[in-house]
């Protein structure tokens, strides 16, 4: 299956699929990465990533044939606390209350909590844009090899939200700060690569 490729608003490159999104992650660690050291270990670190999606779906053959498959079916909403849940509540609340705001942000983070108890998702922005609910979400780090594992369960608040609001979904945006391969993936990610051709530019 080839990974198809636009060019999108600012820096950010557009992915058809989650999949295609997940390919070009991992390509983008794979290529520009550097080695350093996380809490787990050696690492591959690369530099800051922003892209759209265009679809996401459990379902997606390149996740299926490539990914976690059992993970992918246990993954659960995310954020899935109290804490974050009553942000999404007040983020569709605002929104459908003040029709002529257009944009809504939420942190995930509590001012004093240690350093490793932050969130690897730190901040969602839902914005309406072109009649559609548009969501982008902030990570301060990334597990390249398994990244799908958070946007499905991402997308699947961005449908909620736009169900209550009545619209449609739009794309969802990904920042990632830190994105990374652990050294024990490394040859996994590899493999998978291997199996990928090179993007097609749009």
């Amino acid at each position: 299956m080839t990974e198809r490729v636009t060019a999108a608003h600012g820096a950010a490159r557009r992915y058809e699929t989650c999949g295609h999104a997940w390919i070009g992650l991992l390509r983008h660690v794979w290529r520009t990465g550097e080695a350093g050291l996380a809490d787990g270990g050696a690492i591959v670190e690369g530099p800051p990533a922003l892209f759209e999606i265009a679809s996401l779906s459990s379902r997606d053959p390149l996740l299926r044939e490539h990914g976690d498959g059992p993970a992918l079916d246990r993954s659960a909403i995310v954020p899935a606390d109290r804490h974050g849940r009553d942000q999404i509540r007040w983020v569709t609340d605002l929104l459908r209350a003040r029709p002529a705001t257009t944009s809504a942000w939420t942190s995930l983070t509590t001012p004093g909590r240690p350093g490793d108890a932050y969130p690897a998702v730190t901040a969602l922005s839902f914005r309406l844009r072109g009649y559609r609910l548009c969501l982008t979400a902030m990570f301060r780090s990334q597990d390249a090899h398994r990244c799908y594992l958070s946007y499905i369960p991402l997308r699947g608040i961005q449908v909620e939200v736009a169900a209550e609001l009545s619209l449609p979904p739009g794309p969802l945006r990904v920042f990632v700060d830190v994105p990374y391969l652990s050294a024990a993936d490394i040859d996994g990610a590899a493999a998978v690569l291997a199996a990928q051709p090179e993007p097609h530019a749009a």
